[in-house]
């Protein structure tokens, strides 16, 4: 008897440290949607309208393996400064933790971006666009799908560029980022 609390109690302290005290970005996410600080968009990916017959075959297939994005964004304030220094170290730290990989950085007339994904090289899962702007706040950009390739998911942003979608859910973060 005495084994089996001690396998038990061994069981519960290892499922206790495999279970990561940070939170995840979905976590993060949710625990943010209705904080007044965020503008929050979930955009499900049909509202993007994209016509399949101007759609080259490597498109399509990108396009396929799309299902949504969602967005949050951190619009600073006089009033909220020190909450966008808490805000953006949080997002750096989830980002940090070595689940995710560095696709690349860029400078934007925006800030600073940085592109990550999880999942592996060729089957892609999530891409996680962040970007920031001390005067402005940051932004968090969520592609969701299911095995994309990130050769391909370039092909997508072409596509989107010859579409019909003009913004359709994303006034605010819009006016975020030119404000």
């Amino acid at each position: 008897m005495k084994t089996m609390k001690t396998i038990f109690v061994l069981t519960l302290v290892a499922a206790m440290v495999a279970c990561s005290s940070t939170t995840s970005l979905q976590e993060y996410y949710v625990n943010n949607s209705e904080n007044p600080n965020f503008l929050s968009v979930d955009l499900p990916v049909s509202l993007l309208q994209m016509k399949n017959e101007a759609m080259t075959e490597t498109q399509k297939e990108a396009f396929e393996s799309l299902k949504k994005l969602n967005i949050l964004a951190f619009k600073k304030t006089v009033k909220n400064a020190s909450e966008y220094q808490t805000e953006k170290a949080n997002v750096k730290a989830i980002l940090g933790n070595g689940r995710f990989t560095e696709l690349m950085k860029i400078n934007t007339s925006f800030g600073r971006a940085t592109i990550k994904y999880l999942g592996k090289d060729d089957a892609i899962d999530e891409v996680v666009i962040y970007g920031d702007n001390d005067d402005k706040g940051f932004l968090l950009v969520r592609v969701l799908g299911n095995d994309m390739n990130p050769a391909n998911f370039f092909q997508v942003i072409k596509a989107l560029e010859k579409s019909d979608y003009n913004g359709e859910g994303l006034k605010e973060i819009g006016e975020l980022i030119r404000s």
